[in-house]
């Protein structure tokens, strides 16, 4: 580590013991709580330069590159502060998309407000579309100066609280489905707008479904063409940087010691059995971390290759599960009392049904555990690409 990323280090640690919030996992067992906590660390890291290293250097506290965003998600899990939950889709999708994408005036409009603490949302999948952006049907008609916009959005992070959603909607039914999508602007709060939050099945509501009924959005809210949406997209799902895996390994690498202290709360440090599964559960973490920090110095250096990010997330989720179902077991009948959910507490915030249940969220979100396999073996290993039209024996008869 060069001397300057070593003074960023002890300058960032310096300043979360002066300003980290202490008591947030007691504060945020309710949404009030919660929204609260969110919008002042956000605001904190603001105020502080730390909020958004990843945006261009105009911006304060941006232009930063990896090495020194990832010094910083390091010292954030290292002081276990609250996730940005809140705030995530603003930074990185929607202000990525926007300096991307957006005309001068849409960027002088909307990125400001987020630095404010205005919230957005993302809308693009559906039900009945599952994994296939391509297949989305909310349809968006334009009437002179505004598109007309019906249909549903399902599992939008976020979305009860936000206030802004980045919108895919179709335009045209007729030639490629990708060729028929527009990327709108969407203010949650215009006429016809209605926000359901999901109940999940640990007790949170991280999500929400949206209907949309006869909604107008101003045609300056459009990015990109008419048309133009798969390739906005696409923008907006690439712009977070890997560092977020790397910051979640960190995190559980930290909060091995509730493992340790249940083994020892339940007496069972003479049990060889729990032993060694805490000795390669500790290690498992340990290649973890050490992939995720590969990932990003070959990342850094240029020499990323296609499908090292798979490898990176299968193996995170695949840990976080062995670490919560360890966790979960160690705690046993206790374990299946109701505990209050401490919101955007992460994946390790002991109440373990809880934390084991939400883990299963990890091998679905960003790609299933499936599709990382799939690309690891097709883009990284070399192996036969998945056949597209197959059948099991017997069905051709």
């Amino acid at each position: 580590m060069t001397d300057a990323l070593e003074t960023l280090r002890h300058d960032v640690r310096a300043w979360l013991e002066a300003n980290a919030p202490k008591d947030w996992r007691a504060t945020c067992t309710s949404h009030e709580g919660f929204l609260a906590t969110q919008r002042g660390w956000f605001a904190k890291l603001v105020e502080g330069g730390y909020a958004v290293p990843h945006w261009p250097a105009e911006w304060p506290g941006g232009g930063q590159g990896l090495a020194e965003q990832k010094v910083l998600y390091e010292e954030l899990a290292r002081a276990d502060t609250p996730r940005l939950l809140l705030s995530f889709m603003s930074t990185y999708h929607a202000a990525s998309t926007l300096f991307e994408w957006g005309s001068a005036e849409q960027q002088a409009k909307y990125i400001p407000r987020i630095l404010e603490g205005e919230i957005w949302c993302q809308g693009f999948s559906e039900p009945n579309a599952g994994s296939d952006l391509a297949a989305v049907r909310t349809r968006a008609e334009r009437r002179g100066d505004v598109y007309v916009v019906n249909g549903q959005k399902v599992w939008s992070t976020m979305g009860q609280f936000a206030d802004k959603c980045l919108l895919l909607v179709r335009t045209r039914t007729q030639g490629a489905k990708q060729a028929g999508l527009t990327y709108l602007l969407l203010d949650l709060k215009a006429k016809g707008v209605t926000a359901r939050p999901i109940h999940q099945i640990h007790g949170d509501e991280e999500f929400a479904e949206l209907f949309l009924d006869d909604v107008e959005i101003p045609v300056a809210d459009r990015l990109g063409d008419e048309g133009q949406g798969w390739a906005v997209a696409q923008s907006t799902l690439l712009s977070e940087r890997g560092l977020t895996l790397l910051e979640l390994s960190a995190r559980m690498r930290g909060a091995l010691w509730r493992i340790a202290d249940l083994i020892r709360e339940t007496g069972r440090e003479d049990d060889a059995g729990i032993l060694r599964d805490f000795g390669r559960l500790a290690t498992r973490i340990d290649a973890a971390c050490a992939l995720a920090d590969q990932f990003l110095a070959n990342r850094i250096a240029g020499h990323e290759r296609v499908g090292d990010a798979s490898l990176v997330k299968l193996t995170y989720s695949r840990t976080l599960r062995d670490f919560t179902s360890l966790g979960l077991r160690l705690a046993g009948l206790e374990a299946q009392y109701h505990e209050p959910i401490v919101f955007g507490g992460g994946m390790e915030t002991g109440n373990w049904m809880a934390d084991f249940m939400n883990s299963y969220a990890w091998t679905i979100a960003g790609g299933s555990d499936e599709v990382q396999r799939n690309i690891i073996s097709e883009r990284l290993l070399g192996m036969p690409r998945e056949p597209k039209t197959w059948t099991l024996a017997g069905d051709a008869a």
